[in-house]
């Protein structure tokens, strides 16, 4: 997979912030070397944030994010501070851009607490020094700190520099697991189960499974992609010929039928599990799903989506899982649904949050997500292993994770 084919959740996410008219999106400009945003004198130029996949060096592959003012005014102003003040949620690196001939005021300063109090590697920017004077110029140097760096967009001045400073921040792989690789030995066979129905994306795989087949090829296992209805002649044909697949991966909505098909002597899992495990905490979402036992007419349930995708007849989010809970507990609680970028900070009226995978979300966003719930002591679970409770298999859908069966009563 290269750089240009970086999936968005993958790339480091650097954000821009600041005042308006502080000069940010000239900055990205020209630490891009790109128009990718829009320039102008007017105030409020960035109404909404602005996402741009794109390899900068030497960082590599990178989601560059423009955000509003966050010293926008009146009541549509303060939904784009809001919207600003939510991208923190998904930043790994964050440059705060100053007006130089103003300084620091308090908005910025309310900022730099934020970024302290999300743990979130940061850069203060002090652009357009260019209208300062020698003397100006000499006064902010002396001031300027660790993690401060004067520049000037207008005239590519320390631009070089500031691009070697937020290489410096580049975070590390965070991920504490890897989505496959630590389950299987190379030259294993791992079978991928992909129904092709009408929810089916038409001419190719989704992510989830694309990085899946890219996890397993690295590892230097052997993967093969089956349909539901081939999988049970596909593991008799290499039964007969003494071959036991390592692993059996399905996606979750089939996890009956597969289960039926797989013998027991063969692991057995989902792409939503594996995921589960790989952008989140497998365990907290394993705890929340007993939350489902206690579940009383009226309580509300909130399902969230990291993508947005055009809602079919049989949707999963907001059709097949509300079928499942109400037919597995008997009971009927209200569902509420978000997707995209849309989660709500308050979920302490819900009795429980059901999340996507979180495939197309990165994993600090992911996480951040889980915490939200954690902190309001809603119980959070994930599509795969609600699914699998309902079905009756939870435990055996968690065979790669022998600790987390241990777990389980």
């Amino acid at each position: 997979m290269g750089m240009n084919q970086t999936p968005a959740s993958e790339r480091v996410h650097i954000s821009f912030f600041g005042k308006r008219n502080a000069g940010k999106s000239s900055v990205i400009n020209a630490v891009t070397g790109q128009d990718l945003s829009i320039v102008s004198s007017v105030m409020g130029t960035t109404t909404d944030p602005v996402y741009k996949t794109m390899e900068l060096l030497p960082l590599g592959p990178v989601m560059i994010i423009d955000t509003p003012g966050i010293d926008d005014e009146g009541e549509l102003g303060a939904l784009r501070v809001r919207k600003s003040y939510q991208v923190l949620n998904k930043t790994d690196i964050a440059i705060l851009v100053i007006d130089s001939t103003i300084g620091k005021t308090e908005e910025e300063f309310a900022l730099i607490h934020r970024f302290h109090k999300k743990k979130i590697p940061y850069l203060v920017v002090y652009n357009k020094i260019d209208l300062l004077s020698n003397e100006e110029i000499k006064d902010l140097a002396m001031s300027v700190r660790p993690g401060e760096v004067l520049v000037s967009a207008s005239s590519n001045m320390n631009i070089y520099e500031l691009k070697e400073k937020i290489a410096s921040l580049k975070p590390e792989d965070t991920h504490k697991y890897p989505l496959i690789q630590d389950l299987i030995d190379p030259l294993d066979l791992v079978i991928l189960v992909v129904p092709i129905d009408k929810a089916a994306p038409k001419g190719r795989l989704i992510l989830p499974q694309q990085q899946t087949i890219r996890d397993i090829l690295e590892r230097g296992a052997l993967s093969l992609v089956v349909r539901d209805t081939e999988l049970k002649d596909t593991l008799e044909h290499f039964r007969a010929q003494g071959i036991r697949p390592r692993l059996v991966v399905t996606d979750s909505q089939a996890f009956a039928r597969v289960s039926r098909d797989t013998p027991e002597d063969i692991t057995l899992t989902s792409f939503s599990i594996l995921f589960a495990r790989y952008k989140g905490e497998l365990e907290t979402q394993l705890k929340g799903v007993s939350s489902l036992s206690s579940l009383e007419d009226g309580d509300r349930i909130l399902i969230s989506e990291g993508c947005t995708h055009h809602r079919q007849c049989g949707d999963i989010g907001t059709s097949k899982i509300p079928d499942w809970i109400r037919n597995y507990t008997g009971k009927k609680p209200v569902f509420e649904f978000t997707s995209g970028t849309e989660f709500p900070e308050d979920v302490s009226s819900y009795k429980m949050v059901v999340h996507c995978g979180g495939c197309m979300l990165n994993e600090r966003e992911m996480k951040y997500r889980i915490a939200c719930c954690q902190d309001q002591e809603v119980p959070i679970t994930n599509y795969g292993i609600l699914i699998a409770q309902v079905t009756g298999i939870l435990k055996r859908s968690l065979g790669p994770f022998p600790e987390m069966q241990k777990l389980l009563p």
